[in-house]
């Protein structure tokens, strides 16, 4: 199958389709939120921030990337603001680019053996407190009901922050015998995370949409084994569908899920402001929750054990990231696979009496958009004649739309149109009676393109370091670090509270987005350079037992 086949195979299986794990707290170490929107909580009424009604972005995202970001999001009509703090309306912009990867996950998911259910919404005090260090890891961001109309409750019940808690009581039922596992199940939901005071739609949001997997098994090699391969889904998903390439490894003790016997990771940078992100996580349980809550089964021999248990997610965060990695001055640009329009046709009218503007525009519909759609690709047709094409130019360009067609007079002589990419503004003159060939492709090498650029750009921001005196200036000039690391608890808290202390030469004045402060191992990565044989922790001098991926981030 050749690259345009393989991609329109791609999108019409995947189109109009419908972290914690990773970015909400989901370690034991809480970051400060980013700082991009400006209300205090419990005030409703307040918007968070007012974006310019001109129609294009208006701000530099090298220089503002704080205010960059929030004309991108809103003039792309991604996000509608809300009178509750750090909560969104996700239009339907937005949205279709979650169908999508929902589409992907939920279909590699199931190819695995993995089947979706649902479960409540709210959870009981005493099952939520069961797991203690679970517990003490979401207590500050747990939302709790604790009125019904003018009634106190007898006891106040939780909305679920993760959904441990509230399935592991029926794991406990459902299991007996080694026969009844694997037991895997995945459910698509929203949930509440509330502590934070200072939200960034999509990157820390108080509620958001995930999906979440969480699976019992009889041997700890069975659930290792889930670990990585769910772990490999989520990077396909970043890579084939986002074009972002993300580095796969295990988080520090100090990073892992709280809880959790270890947690592996996608990390993803964010190039504009030199930061790390964690993309998503598959977190190994162990035997720490089926402990807790009774998950016991006769095995093979007869003897009563308990299961090892995975849970695993990923978030609408990946929109963010979306935004933040592949977004210019202009606004969004989206990859060809998640972009809810892949080409729009805007037709260019006749010069006064010159031509019939509706004969243009019907052949624009017939043997342009028609004839894309029926190849697959997601075409929409621009014919507003309220609105000039330069108008419309700039509409398509801030939403992030893979390519325009431009549809004129000698175009409809010729039985041509042009194309422009919005990755780089690059035109093409293409016949239409070649246009169901040649789009895909079109399509299929900018999303190469987005891919091979951001990749471009992550490696050449990855500083390798053997001393601490090397470290901040390696961070203060945007780059991610590797260093070997001796992966002790109190090294990486004296790293956090070092590197925050000591003040980045070139601070960013914007608040959410600021390069200085603390930084923190990302991950133990997988693919290890060789270590040199009595190499040194670059932070303490102990012994080095691995190199580990270092930066700020999000």
């Amino acid at each position: 199958m050749d690259a345009s086949a393989a991609f329109l195979f791609y999108v019409s299986n995947t189109a109009g389709r419908p972290a914690h794990h990773e970015e909400h707290h989901h370690g034991a170490a809480k970051e400060k939120a980013p700082k991009a929107d400006k209300p205090k909580q419990d005030k409703p009424a307040k918007q968070e921030k007012e974006v310019p009604n001109e129609l294009g972005v208006t701000v530099n995202k090298d220089q503002d990337f704080s205010g960059w970001y929030t004309q991108a999001i809103t003039k792309a009509e991604m996000i509608e603001y809300y009178d509750i703090s750090g909560c969104y309306v996700l239009r339907p912009w937005a949205y279709s680019i979650w169908e999508s990867i929902q589409g992907f996950l939920d279909g590699e998911f199931k190819k695995s053996g993995v089947s979706n259910a649902y479960f409540p919404l709210l959870v009981s005090k005493r099952q939520l407190e069961l797991e203690k260090a679970h517990v003490e890891g979401f207590a500050p961001e747990v939302a709790w009901v604790t009125r019904s109309g003018d009634s106190e409750l007898a006891e106040p019940v939780a909305i679920r922050p993760t959904s441990e808690t509230i399935m592991y009581p029926c794991y406990a039922k459902w299991i007996r015998s080694h026969r009844d596992m694997p037991l895997r199940l995945n459910q698509w939901c929203n949930v509440i995370r509330w502590e934070f005071k200072h939200p960034v739609p999509f990157l820390r949001t108080r509620e958001f949409l995930w999906q979440e997997g969480h699976s019992a098994f009889a041997t700890r090699p069975e659930a290792e084994a889930e670990v990585l391969e769910i772990l490999e889904i989520y990077k396909r998903a970043y890579e084939e569908l986002l074009a972002i390439p993300v580095t796969k490894g295990k988080k520090s003790e100090g990073e892992k899920f709280a809880g959790g016997f270890y947690t592996t990771t996608c990390e993803a940078f964010i190039p504009a402001t030199g930061r790390g992100i964690q993309a998503c996580t598959s977190h190994c349980l162990g035997q720490n929750f089926s402990k807790m809550f009774g998950i016991e089964f006769e095995g093979v021999d007869g003897t009563k054990q308990l299961a090892w248990q995975n849970s695993w997610g990923f978030t609408t965060r990946s929109i963010g990231v979306l935004i933040m990695v592949h977004g210019d001055n202009k606004g969004l640009v989206l990859p060809p696979r998640v972009a809810p329009t892949q080409v729009v046709v805007v037709p260019i009218p006749y010069s006064k009496g010159s031509g019939d503007d509706g004969a243009l525009a019907k052949r624009a519909q017939t043997d342009i958009v028609d004839v894309l759609r029926k190849a697959n690709v997601r075409t929409q047709l621009d014919a507003r004649a309220n609105y000039t094409p330069g108008w419309k130019y700039n509409h398509w360009e801030a939403k992030g739309v893979p390519v325009t067609i431009q549809f004129g007079p000698k175009d409809n002589d010729n039985a041509q149109c042009v194309a422009v990419r919005r990755d780089t503004g690059a035109k093409e003159t293409i016949a239409l009676a070649a246009l169901a060939t040649r789009l895909p492709a079109l399509l299929q090498e900018i999303q190469d393109a987005l891919l091979a650029k951001a990749r471009a750009q992550r490696e050449g921001r990855v500083t390798h370091i053997r001393q601490w005196e090397e470290f901040v200036p390696a961070l203060d000039k945007g780059n991610l670090v590797l260093a070997p690391w001796c992966e002790a608890e109190k090294c990486e808290d004296s790293v956090k509270k070092r590197s925050g202390e000591k003040k980045a030469a070139n601070e960013a004045a914007e608040a959410g987005f600021r390069l200085t402060g603390a930084a923190k191992s990302l991950c133990i990565p997988f693919e290890q350079p060789a270590l040199p044989t009595g190499a040194q922790c670059f932070a303490c001098e102990a012994h080095a037992k691995s190199w580990t991926l270092f930066g700020r981030s999000y």
